[in-house]
């Protein structure tokens, strides 16, 4: 079991990657001994672990959306909040690609995720790392996350290493920008639909490019399942559309997608200055 596993890790090395911004923060653009002194003579002792995943994401948006996000959000993360590197993007979340639309899913168990983050996780201590920064772009995984910074941070606190995990860039971002959107009247949230395109669509056409990772002459049709009311089941004899997307992403724009990549950063810094203000503190 462990060499496969340890090939799910490793192969967030061998996503498509954009030529390296500067600065350099991400590891995987770095040779050992820039790291080594990184971390020895310039304080970067924080890294961030960011899981991303692989699903259908609509007709519209490329199934790889969320490392696509995942590698810029942990680049703006580790450089607002300083002193900190980012590791390569673990591709793949707990999922299970349905029956009904498998093309495009690749998901793993709890279990293997689990693993996958815990070995990542305990190699950067290896490394040097004082603090490791756990957050995922999808829901499934985010149980997993938890457990293992609980179980890490209780392993190695006393020798002054800390893991944590960021759940408020995931969970509150989202339900606070859900609100915005009821608030401004924009279409409910779902899957794949206003907010995920949004985001995507900003993130692939700033800096006066694109990266078509939304296929904009699809939006205008990207509309979906309703999105069902919080608590209840979808009735399963009810027609359905099934075409990856729940809710409505016509409204799409990157003005939109800005707005929940920004909440995303920094609701995970003001985080993370608060599990350091920890440590000053003793609570941790």
């Amino acid at each position: 079991m462990r060499t496969p596993i340890f090939l799910l890790a490793s192969s967030a090395l061998f996503l498509c990657a954009q030529p390296p911004e500067k600065p350099v923060v991400e590891l995987q653009m770095m040779t050992w001994p820039e790291i080594k002194h990184a971390i020895e003579d310039e304080g970067m002792i924080n890294v961030i672990v960011y899981n991303g995943g692989v699903e259908q994401r609509g007709p519209q948006n490329v199934v790889g959306g969320h490392n696509l996000m995942g590698e810029q959000t942990a680049r703006a993360i580790a450089l607002k909040l300083g002193h900190t590197l980012v590791a390569p993007v673990i591709p793949y979340s707990v999922n299970e690609a349905p029956d009904s639309l498998p093309w495009g899913t690749i998901g793993l168990t709890g279990p293997i995720f689990k693993e996958v983050n815990e070995r990542v996780a305990e190699q950067l201590i290896k490394n040097g790392f004082k603090n490791v920064f756990l957050m995922g772009d999808h829901g499934g995984g985010q149980k997993e996350l938890g457990e293992v910074a609980k179980e890490l941070d209780a392993k190695y606190s006393a020798k002054g290493v800390h893991v944590y995990f960021c759940d408020r860039m995931y969970e509150k971002a989202q339900n606070d920008y859900w609100k915005w959107l009821a608030d401004n009247h924009y279409p409910s949230y779902g899957h794949a639909s206003i907010m995920d395109t949004s985001e995507m669509l900003y993130l692939s056409t700033r800096d006066n490019h694109d990266w078509e990772w939304v296929r904009k002459d699809l939006i205008k049709t990207a509309v979906g399942d309703p999105v069902p009311v919080r608590g209840q089941r979808r009735d399963p004899n009810a027609p359905r559309i099934n075409n990856g997307i729940t809710g409505d992403a016509r409204p799409s724009t990157p003005e939109l997608g800005k707005r929940i990549f920004d909440m995303k950063v920094d609701y995970a810094v003001d985080q993370m200055k608060e599990f350091l203000a920890g440590q000053k503190n003793g609570a941790n």
